[in-house]
């Protein structure tokens, strides 16, 4: 009897599923945490960095920006 294949064996419909994958998967710089690199993850990704983008903004208004002292 044969030995059975491994799960990712080299068939052809499993090289068009990489092949169709590696396709959707766009492009992009290095990112700090780990969130996916397909379409769907990086709009998700996309869609938090947008809804935590005014509280951002709101944090850096409320700064207090300290008087320099002024020199003679």
């Amino acid at each position: 009897m044969p030995a059975p294949k491994a799960a990712g064996a080299r068939s052809a419909r499993n090289v068009e599923t990489k092949k169709k994958k590696a396709r959707r998967a766009a492009p992009r710089k290095k990112t700090t945490r780990v969130k996916g690199n397909t379409i769907a993850a990086r709009s998700r990704v996309k869609k938090m960095a947008g809804k935590k983008a005014p509280a951002k903004k709101a944090t850096k208004a409320r700064r207090v920006v300290k008087p320099t002292k002024k020199r003679a």
